[in-house]
């Protein structure tokens, strides 16, 4: 005899204890429900994906706190038949239960894993290890919300698209490499419009607010998220939220249009400011109320994607009507999750630039030794890739990869032996490389921006600094420093043609799941398939350049500089 046992208490509505008992000629049912003191009357189905039987039970309770009920059904002993799978889930008052296949099944995590009965394999193994980490709803705490037809149904330039809406059925596997056998691992909702939305066009007023640092193509995508709205869904009033998350109590707007946007996305930077800090959720959440906004677009970082679920949060404890969305935002591509953040090309591209030019001066001069600074706090992204696309860079130091300046293997040892073989040298450096060193050196007293980051010491002086000092002082011999720092540069120009495109995704995607009744989610790429994701996927860890992975081999097999792991070891 094989068992399966589910409970689950919903909403502190209904408690539902469930146990099937298959043998090779009978079938039992038994539930036990406990409801609160309240007369109902609710239909339950439970359906065999294979079997097709269908069970029914009408339940109806007066004054009883318990009611048991036992159901036998004989049937044909197959072992493909006994493969169920309950899910309960968006629950509020009418319960709901649905087969295994389906992912209609409510907006909360959805663990579907089958259990063979017997020793056969069978072809609806398929489903092994499925998981879907789903994201929020508002029907999760408003369950009585109308629906209404997509505008999209009736719109020109959807009419020739064979599939104009997103299957509910539609997911996207995090994991695109697996073994045979391997469990199917987890999937995300899949992005784009739905057919049926929660709101009312002419009724929504949406508001979008930048935060943190800027990015190449953060006006791309504000521009794309107004005409998204406007020009899809036929949504006119649009906020826009000035100076970061202070700027919702502080009361700064401007309206939105596309006309007013129309041309922004060939400007760096934001127009409508940023900032650091400055989140009260409380009274975010009161501005989003008193203005009746019910549409939330966020765009920035980690920690404002942690201030997106932290208003989330509150709008469900309130119960109110409002979507939020999160678009993630970080220059430094350490963003977990998603295939890549937005800017981050742009940002490599811009920083070949910069290496050019240092080559050009060292290359131009005797001994010459050059030092490009870039962006990467604690992830090495924009470094690495900048690297491998020169192929005029000797060596790259990343925040991943700690080094050692003397000694054997060392950085200095490197440097003499590639000005002997080539006369010059050219090393990138990124921002949050070797600050042990710099901490170190100066006594430095940690301290932090509005954000929480750590503030950092310039590690390109410092190492300036000591080259020259090395080479003047124990080699007796004259190089030619050449140290650029292009950071605030390559983070303020336009975004280049691929991120333009990529911003138009992400935003277009942001209003379709906003429409469709999605919050407390964040959108992106994964596996070149744009995903819902909730927002605690995207900041429960840092995104950084695995230094077991071949990307790093490939970097160090093209500059051929040391790994530095000898003495650390």
């Amino acid at each position: 005899m094989s068992n399966f046992d589910g409970d689950s208490y919903i909403r502190s509505k209904f408690c539902i204890d469930l146990t099937i008992a298959v043998t090779k000629t009978n079938f039992n049912l038994h539930i036990l429900v406990s409801p609160p003191k309240i007369s109902w009357k609710k239909h339950l189905i439970h359906s065999f994906i294979q079997s097709k039987i269908i069970l029914s039970m009408d339940l109806s309770l007066a004054s009883s706190p318990n009611l048991q009920l036992s159901l036998t059904k004989t049937l044909p002993f197959s072992p493909r038949f006994y493969k169920p799978l309950l899910f309960f889930t968006n629950f509020t008052s009418k319960p709901q239960i649905y087969s295994r296949k389906s992912l209609i099944t409510g907006y909360y995590p959805i663990r579907a894993q089958t259990s063979n009965l017997g020793n056969t394999p069978t072809d609806d193994d398929d489903d092994e290890g499925f998981v879907l980490e789903d994201v929020p709803h508002l029907t999760n705490f408003l369950p009585d919300l109308p629906t209404y037809p997509n505008p999209l149904e009736y719109s020109q330039a959807y009419a020739i698209v064979k599939n104009t809406f997103v299957s509910s059925e539609d997911v996207v596997a995090h994991q695109i490499v697996v073994q045979k056998g391997s469990p199917r691992g987890v999937h995300f909702r899949r992005a784009g419009p739905r057919e049926k939305v929660y709101f009312k066009p002419e009724e929504v007023r949406a508001c979008i607010v930048t935060c943190g640092g800027l990015c190449p193509g953060i006006n791309t995508v504000i521009r794309e998220i107004v005409c998204g709205l406007n020009f899809m869904y036929g949504v006119n009033n649009i906020l826009g939220i000035e100076g970061g998350y202070r700027g919702f109590y502080s009361r700064n707007t401007m309206e939105l249009t596309p006309k007013i946007v129309n041309d922004i996305h060939k400007r760096g930077g934001t127009i409508l400011q940023t900032s650091r800090g400055g989140h009260d959720t409380n009274k975010i959440v009161d501005n989003i109320q008193d203005r009746g906004i019910n549409q939330v677009y966020i765009i920035g970082g980690d920690g404002t994607q942690k201030g997106a679920a932290a208003i989330y949060k509150e709008v469900e404890r309130r119960c109110l009507h409002v979507a939020v969305a999160g678009i993630p935002k970080t220059i430094d591509n350490d963003i977990a999750v998603i295939d890549k953040s937005f800017g981050f090309d742009t940002a490599v591209e811009e920083a070949q630039r910069a290496i050019n030019a240092a080559h050009v001066e060292v290359e131009s001069v005797e001994n010459g030794v050059g030092i490009v600074k870039l962006m990467g706090r604690y992830s090495g992204f924009i470094a690495m890739f900048a690297t491998l696309a020169s192929r005029d860079v000797d060596c790259c130091l990343i925040p991943e990869s700690p080094f050692y300046l003397e000694g054997q293997g060392g950085l200095f040892e490197f440097i003499q032996q590639r000005l002997k073989e080539n006369g010059h040298v050219v090393i990138v450096l990124a921002e949050g490389a070797g600050q042990e060193y710099v901490s170190d050196s100066v006594n430095a007293v940690e301290e932090r921006d509005a954000s929480g980051n750590k503030l950092l010491i310039d590690i390109g002086q410092w190492l300036t600094q000591k080259i020259k000092n090395h080479f003047a002082t124990d080699k007796k011999m004259a190089i030619n420093m050449k140290y650029i720092d292009p950071t605030y540069m390559i983070r303020a120009v336009p975004s280049n043609a691929y991120d333009n495109i990529y911003c138009t995704l992400l935003a277009q995607s942001a209003v379709h799941g906003a429409m469709a009744g999605f919050s407390g989610f964040t959108v992106g790429p994964v596996n070149s398939r744009h995903a819902y994701i909730p927002i605690q996927r995207v900041t429960e860890a840092t995104n950084v350049v695995k230094l077991t992975d071949r990307m790093w081999a490939r970097l160090l097999a093209s500059t051929n500089q040391p790994t530095f792991l000898d003495k650390r070891e």
